[in-house]
């Protein structure tokens, strides 16, 4: 049978784990962690959102986030000090505003394809992941960001997606627990939300009743290619007690996906190749609903804000994940109390919830450039991509990881 390593146990990892294993792959994942979904996908804001689909390579990006390099509290925040790989990324990032257009079509194209897919792999196996089918609403606070809004929901429209504009009192009408008064919104039926580090464990749960093997605990340190085959090296991480450090280990394979988010980078260049992915870290709160006025104000409805550029999920009764931020610190993984407090003081402002509980996390998004995914064949053989989905690993996973899997199968088939 033939053997696929997949590096990476995020929900990247697991859905191509899961997607080669129902091909008739034998599957084995490595991880440096010791469970799955512990790093991004871990704490993310829970929006299965194809209306988040546009792709942030446009002027008044790079206009905003020059704004606000002097304010901590602000939405895109980034470190000046020098990095080559950072500014290396930046100046793709400029490069890539001519593609502006094509891109989000594409990735609203993949994010409604991906939506789908999940849809169908909970229900086939019966994942509990806190779902609902509620839409995501999106609102504005004046004229001037709605204007803007305006052209680019025309361009997700062109690009497959069904989003139509509500007016303050339907804001209200579709999520009640709005206290505030808009200028106007959009609302997309057809997106979700879910808990992901669920999703990915239990994805995962079910993957090992398929067949498919774990290795948690451990680091890639080497891919070394053989004549008919390649071979992982790896070395116990950090977290693992059990094994000695310096204990290698080399895992044979026919094929390697590397799913590895931000540290894809790295591994690229094990392989001579270069996957310009950078860590950009985002934060949430999981506001814990101990009590009843406050599962009573927190909402249903998925919400993006757009002067705040904070989204949010409700999972399930007794848990409301707040979320947002961007910040460009490299691979600093610290949760800030001065980026936190900012997503607690939206939520007092706008629900009548207690903050009493409120848990933070921080998670480092891995982004290309051009703000879309790797998903290819390596320019060595036997070597795939599926990583770099920056804000959209949970929307744009299941799609990739079966358009990866499709790849393996037509280069080694079974």
């Amino acid at each position: 049978m033939c053997h696929v390593v997949v590096i990476g146990a995020g929900i990247t990892g697991v859905t191509t784990a899961y997607e080669l294993s129902q091909l008739g792959y034998q599957v084995t994942v490595v991880d440096r962690h010791l469970f799955p979904a512990m790093e991004t996908s871990f704490a993310n804001g829970g929006q299965l959102s194809a209306c988040n689909a546009e792709v942030w390579n446009q002027k008044s990006t790079v206009l905003k986030g020059m704004k606000w390099m002097s304010q901590k509290s602000a939405p895109l925040l980034l470190n000046p000090a020098f990095s080559v790989h950072k500014y290396a990324w930046l100046m793709e990032f400029l490069g890539n505003i001519k593609h502006y257009e094509a891109n989000t079509h594409e990735t609203v194209r993949l994010a409604l394809l991906a939506r789908q897919r999940l849809f169908e792999i909970a229900d086939k196996e019966s994942i509990d992941f806190n779902l609902e089918k509620r839409g995501i609403l999106h609102f504005y606070h004046n004229k001037q960001d709605y204007d803007v809004a305006i052209r680019v929901n025309d361009l997700l429209n062109k690009g497959g997606l069904e989003r139509s504009g509500v007016s303050n009192e339907e804001i209200k009408q579709i999520e009640p627990t709005l206290t505030g008064d808009y200028y106007a919104g959009f609302y997309c039926e057809g997106d979700a939300t879910g808990d992901i580090h669920k999703y990915t464990t239990g994805l995962a749960e079910v993957t090992k009743k398929l067949g498919v093997k774990y290795r948690f605990g451990m680091d890639v340190t080497d891919i070394e290619h053989l004549t008919s085959g390649v071979e992982v090296k790896l070395q116990p991480s950090s977290e693992n007690v059990e094994l000695l450090p310096n204990e290698v280990e080399m895992l044979a394979a026919d094929a390697v996906v590397v799913c590895a988010g931000v540290g894809s980078y790295q591994l690229a260049e094990l392989v001579q190749e270069r996957v310009n992915v950078y860590p950009v870290k985002g934060y949430s709160i999981t506001v814990m609903l101990n009590d009843d006025e406050s599962q009573q104000n927190a909402p249903w409805v998925s919400l993006l804000d757009e002067s705040a550029k904070i989204v949010t999920s409700r999972l399930g009764k007794d848990r409301f994940r707040v979320a947002g931020t961007a910040e460009f610190n490299g691979y600093n993984r610290d949760i800030r109390a001065d980026r936190i407090q900012p997503l607690v003081d939206w939520t007092n402002r706008n629900f009548k919830v207690s903050t009493e509980h409120a848990v933070p996390w921080a998670g480092l998004r891995p982004m290309m450039p051009n703000m879309m995914p790797v998903v290819r064949r390596g320019k060595l053989e036997r070597v795939f991509f599926n990583t770099g989905h920056g804000h959209l690993g949970w929307t744009l996973s299941a799609a990739t990881a079966a358009m990866i899997s499709q790849e393996v199968a037509t280069a080694y088939p079974i």
